[in-house]
């Protein structure tokens, strides 16, 4: 009983999980490509000289630091959201999320082999490749369904009408 009303739960827990995974796998390109454009090549280069020097733990706050002045950027945002500025307050928090996972994704990639000497770190960095798996898992039949709604090629209610709506649509458009 108490597992299937913690399904809901659960799901959108995998959806988050899933949706910061997209972001990182998809930010880390376009931040690849800032780092090519800017002169931001050198500093990797430097960073990761620097990097090499240092001890895995003090890597870990080479990590760490970087996320610590977005946070005024979230909390400006949830000022803006209190104060009933919507579209700044979404446009803010967003932003500040899209950054720091670039920036996170960016540090990461210079600090991922000193990170994974500490154990407890690979130990975390494995959980979370296998949560990330079982999120996919576990969200993958529902986003299947959704595919096959919005595709409509089913039998069911919803097909029919997504049918119909595109049987609607099209003679609007033939119409113009």
């Amino acid at each position: 009983m108490l597992r299937r009303l913690l399904q809901p739960v659960w799901v959108l827990l995998a959806i988050v999980f899933l949706i910061e995974a997209w972001l990182w796998d998809h930010l880390e390109p376009i931040v690849a490509r800032v780092v090519a454009i800017v002169p931001l090549a050198r500093f990797k280069q430097w960073l990761s000289e620097r990097v090499d020097a240092l001890s895995p733990a003090m890597t870990l706050i080479v990590f760490a630091v970087p996320i610590v002045p977005l946070f005024p950027l979230k909390l400006v945002g949830l000022w803006l959201l209190t104060h009933e500025y919507w579209t700044s307050a979404v446009f803010t928090i967003v932003f500040a999320k899209m950054l720091g996972v670039g920036v996170t994704a960016f540090v990461f990639d210079v600090t991922r082999d000193k990170l994974l000497e500490m154990h407890w770190f690979e130990r975390i960095y494995d959980l979370v490749l296998k949560l990330r798996a079982k999120a996919s898992e576990l969200v993958d039949p529902i986003k299947r369904r959704i595919r096959e709604l919005i595709a409509g090629n089913g039998e069911g209610w919803s097909s029919r009408t997504l049918r119909l709506i595109q049987r609607f649509r099209k003679s609007v458009h033939e119409a113009r």
